[in-house]
């Protein structure tokens, strides 16, 4: 799941003790899902909160994370990380949301991506900006975490969004331009789907185009993904904008993408 340089536990039982101690005191990163499902988020804020002089926003965040309907990794992963952004709020404390951004820990990183997009004193254009940092995190885990505290903005906001995101569709960075998709995909995996791309995923045709023959696997992968989303209601546009890719780009990417999109429909 990162780029952590070393042996990846296969299991939760094979991560040596020493390792999960380090990751529930935020010393390292986790090097791959097994070690992100287990680390102990609780336990980890206790001791982020420790380090910081901040043990008496604990409790209140405790409390909203045993109020969940159903606790998972996520939803305890946006419970604390919106509880800190209500406890900065109510103490005024701008220095702990400044120590969360860049801290060592991904997961406590990943907490970083709620304050941000949980704070409904920002517009649209704010948490875009402020979430690109995120989104070019160089662990895979805090990028997937970006766009999945931003989309709910994106979605009530999504002409705007869409505009902001043809913009990065053309960054240099290709985890950014890889935000500029994956954030939109019409359905998307674990979170809500944007019904109006279901139906009329021509809206964004302008970044699609822009990565049509994008030089990253990573960036193919998303774009091929929006696509074989997308034929699920509309395999017209799909099928129709295919055709016109290869007229128009005959490379091995777009090529790749196409054959991505078309996975569906060529059941």
């Amino acid at each position: 799941m990162s780029e952590v340089k070393r042996k990846r536990a296969r299991a939760a039982k094979d991560i040596p003790p020493s390792i999960l101690e380090q990751l529930n005191k935020g010393e390292i990163e986790t090097a791959n899902l097994v070690e992100w499902l287990a680390v102990n988020q609780i336990t980890l804020l206790e001791n982020l909160l420790k380090d910081f002089n901040r043990t008496k926003y604990l409790k209140p965040i405790l409390t909203d994370i045993q109020n969940l309907k159903k606790q998972t990794v996520n939803t305890i992963n946006e419970a604390i990380g919106t509880g800190i952004l209500k406890q900065s709020i109510l103490n005024n404390d701008k220095e702990i949301v400044s120590v969360i951004s860049k801290h060592k820990s991904d997961l406590v990183r990943c907490w970083s991506a709620y304050i941000i997009g949980k704070n409904e004193k920002l517009v649209i254009e704010e948490i875009l900006e402020q979430i690109q940092f995120l989104a070019a995190d160089k662990h895979f885990g805090v990028r997937e975490i970006s766009w999945l505290a931003v989309r709910s903005s994106i979605m009530n906001n999504l002409d705007k969004s869409l505009e902001i995101l043809s913009k990065w569709a053309l960054n240099e960075d290709e985890n950014i331009r890889r935000f500029a998709t994956e954030a939109i995909r019409p359905r998307g995996v674990w979170c809500e789907h944007i019904s109006e791309l279901k139906q009329k995923p021509e809206l964004a045709l302008k970044i699609l185009d822009s990565l049509k023959s994008d030089s990253s696997k990573y960036v193919q992968d998303s774009v091929g993904n929006w696509l074989n989303d997308a034929s699920k209601t509309r395999p017209d546009f799909v099928k129709d904008l295919c055709e016109k890719w290869k007229m128009e780009s005959p490379t091995k990417e777009t090529a790749y993408i196409i054959k991505k999109a078309l996975r569906t429909i060529e059941k």
